[in-house]
């Protein structure tokens, strides 16, 4: 690990605790307590309101922060994976924030660290994700925003003949690779269920409709079935 990236990973620890000893430091940065020492002294130095002393404890006094954009190689490499993933496989809204959003990280970054960042090793293309299901996707997102039912009509699977029509309580969109699907509270069958996005085949916001269930309570079923 960088000496940079180092210390910056040192604030952030001393940010997460009220008081962290220097042997607890050494064993989160996988140093030595003489460097945690050293690394200390040299961030109070450079401005850093660290409180304490060896053989007690450190800690960051109230109401100190970083600059937002400080961010290591590794952070900025995820950032761009993350960004890629959502521009190939969430709705078109979403993909725009996402690039949005990238391409001001970059804008504010030095120079050096601007050039790590564009050297791309990581790629997250996308095939199957097709144009309704990302139209599905933006109108639950809006449902589930301010809670409103949603009447969708769904097939089972690809040869389905007779799709039926349910009023759902969206809770939750989940990607797994392939597909996304909608955890949700079914009417129709009384009881939480699991739909492809791909299978849907119409859908409409019921505005004048609302409901109280949470994305826990689809996560509760699914852990306990």
């Amino acid at each position: 690990m960088r000496r940079a990236d180092r210390l910056f990973q040192l604030v952030q620890l001393l940010r997460r605790r009220r008081t962290v000893t220097a042997a607890e430091l050494a064993r989160s940065l996988e140093v030595s307590e003489r460097t945690v020492y050293r690394d200390v002294q040299d961030l109070s130095l450079s401005g850093v309101p660290i409180e304490g002393e060896a053989g007690v404890g450190y800690r960051l006094k109230p109401g100190f922060d970083l600059p937002p954009l400080m961010f290591t190689a590794e952070e900025l490499q995820a950032l761009r994976l993350g960004a890629q993933i959502v521009q190939g496989w969430a709705d078109d809204a979403l993909a725009n924030a996402a690039a949005s959003a990238l391409s001001r990280i970059e804008n504010v970054l030095p120079p050096k660290l601007r050039e790590e960042a564009n050297r791309q090793f990581l790629f997250a293309p996308s095939f199957s994700v097709t144009r309704e299901t990302k139209a599905w996707m933006r109108e639950l997102r809006a449902a589930m925003r301010d809670r409103h039912k949603v009447s969708i009509t769904y097939r089972k699977a690809e040869d389905d003949a007779a799709p039926t029509a349910r009023i759902v309580e969206p809770l939750g969109l989940y990607f797994w690779g392939k597909t996304w699907t909608l955890g949700a509270w079914c009417e129709l069958r009384g009881g939480f269920r699991t739909f492809r996005l791909d299978r849907i085949t119409a859908l409409t916001i019921l505005t004048d409709s609302t409901y109280s269930r949470t994305p826990d309570d689809y996560i509760r079923h699914a852990e306990e079935s």
